[in-house]
């Protein structure tokens, strides 16, 4: 060393960044390619701003001699780890390297995954990991298993204080699939990312069903049937465009407010079309998205979970350049009902809101919760009680809007004033009421209609009789729980005048180490 020059030691230096770039080599990442997969370093220059990327680690090596190991050491140990910025904000990164021995986590992959999460939390910024790895190196046997529960640590520690993302853009399975299931938001790539616990092998062998990795772990099947998964993206760019995007409403962590944009689209702005848009008839449907598009900024509405459960509709959006989040009930869909996936798909959501200061705005349209044996049985009690749980719990700004019906159990469970709702805004049509004027009026004028003539007749008279007594959002508002009876076209001045007015909220709970959720 002492005979060598600094353009010696310099030229040594980028010699070995470059070795460390190529992975796997040139005939692994070509393989990659053909795959249809990008290489661990171009999905990071996807993700974050143009010459932002700040490596960190990339000389690790592991240190495993068993089962001839110490022949195949690569820099990076398979986990391209560093920080850099997405639209000028710091985000940390990790990606793994399935050119490096297939992308498997040992002992110093494990640890460089460790470091990112901590330096994460340390300088709260958000944390976005790529999953692209044949699973726990086996030659290094328990220290791998140690690697994942270092990891599986830390994400639940970082929950609630940092954004965390999780891309699945190749093989995520066995024990590693609990780091993105820990983690905020999942990501899957279609015909590319798999997921799963065990593999079509093993459950052929204990089972004797007869699946493929894409029926259990695909994009498809987690972002529809199991809900783990939260976006599905058709190829890599539309993936990283998708985190992009949500990292766009959201702080760098939960001591910050979401950051503001000025859209341009004046809060004031009334469209008449609004009226046209919800039925006054109680049973006809129509897409709550239209009502969506048409208060947010710019028609500007980014969905979340938008093929799992979709009776219920989460996302994010802006009102007058402040970032909000969204729960409504579609009514579309099995006539906007609450089930179990609707349930614990909004509750989840209103939690991700609450921990990182985003105010929560809902629409409600709800007939009820959907009744059968296969919900009893599957706990509907317990896990529409997570609805109930994290409305109540949320301390952010809740503003509800009650644009058409809002019935018994599931009119407190879509954010009522009882569960701290801070502003309620009711639309003409609104018809709060323990239940629907047609099953009302059968319980509680049953013998003057038994005693009729005429029994329709009587039954539809009645039925009016109970719509004008109680079906409408005026007894309510006479009793406080409506704060305001609006005019259709007057929703998004009047939810951007309710986030004005709640924008210095502060909400002191009794101390406590946490609650315990339903279910």
């Amino acid at each position: 060393m002492a005979d060598r020059t600094i353009d010696q030691l310099c030229e040594d230096l980028l010699a070995r960044r470059e070795k460390s770039s190529q992975g796997g080599g040139e005939k692994s990442i070509a393989k990659q390619h053909e795959k249809g997969k990008l290489t661990a370093r171009e999905r990071i220059a996807k993700i974050l701003d143009p010459g932002s990327f700040v490596e960190i680690d990339e000389f690790v090596e592991h240190r495993c001699s068993n089962f001839g190991m110490e022949k195949t050491v690569f820099p990076g140990d398979g986990v391209v780890t560093g920080y850099g910025t997405v639209e000028g904000k710091t985000v940390y990164i990790y990606s793994q390297d399935f050119t490096v021995i297939g992308g498997s986590l040992g002992e110093a992959h494990a640890k460089k995954i460790c470091k990112i999460l901590d330096l994460a939390v340390q300088n709260g910024s958000p944390c976005v990991g790529i999953n692209d790895s044949g699973g726990a190196r086996i030659q290094e046997a328990v220290d791998a298993l140690s690697g994942y529960g270092g990891i599986f640590f830390r994400n639940v520690k970082a929950s609630g204080v940092i954004p965390q993302l999780s891309v699945i853009a190749g093989p995520c399975a066995g024990g590693a699939v609990y780091s993105p299931a820990l983690t905020d938001f999942v990501y899957m790539i279609d015909k590319v990312g798999i997921m799963h616990i065990t593999g079509p092998q093993v459950i052929k062998a204990v089972t004797g069903e007869d699946v493929t990795s894409e029926q259990i772990g695909g994009a498809s099947a987690h972002n529809t049937t199991s809900g783990v998964a939260h976006f599905f993206a058709a190829n890599e760019d539309e993936c990283y465009g998708q985190i992009r995007r949500t990292l766009s409403f959201l702080p760098g962590n939960n001591l910050e407010e979401p950051p503001f944009r000025d859209t341009g689209d004046d809060p004031g702005r009334a469209d008449i079309s609004l009226r046209e848009i919800v039925p006054t008839k109680p049973n006809k449907a129509y897409d709550v998205r239209d009502v969506i598009t048409r208060v947010a900024d710019n028609a500007d509405f980014f969905e979340v979970q938008p093929l799992h459960a979709p009776n219920i509709v989460t996302g994010f959006a802006r009102i007058g350049g402040h970032a909000i989040g969204i729960i409504a009930n579609q009514a579309k869909i099995m006539a906007g009902c609450l089930d179990i996936d609707a349930s614990c798909k909004a509750a989840r959501f209103i939690r991700i809101c609450d921990s990182f200061n985003v105010p929560i705005v809902t629409f409600e349209d709800v007939p009820g919760y959907l009744p059968g044996l296969n919900q009893e049985m599957g706990g509907i009690i317990k896990h529409g009680a997570k609805l109930l749980y994290a409305y109540s719990e949320a301390t952010v700004p809740k503003i509800t809007v009650v644009l058409r019906k809002a019935y018994g159990g599931s009119y407190l469970g879509m954010c009522s004033k009882d569960l701290g709702a801070d502003v309620v805004l009711a639309w003409p049509q609104a018809e709060i009421a323990v239940m629907g004027a047609e099953g009302a009026a059968n319980i509680i004028f049953r013998k003057e209609i038994e005693a009729s003539e005429n029994k329709e007749e009587t039954r539809s008279e009645k039925i009016e009789e109970y719509r004008e007594a109680f079906a409408n959002p005026y007894v309510a508002a006479a009793r406080g729980y409506v704060d305001r009876v609006i005019l259709p076209e007057e929703t998004r001045t009047a939810v951007y005048q309710s986030l004005v007015l709640t924008a210095g909220k502060r909400d002191v709970r009794p101390r406590r180490k946490h609650g315990v959720m339903p279910g």
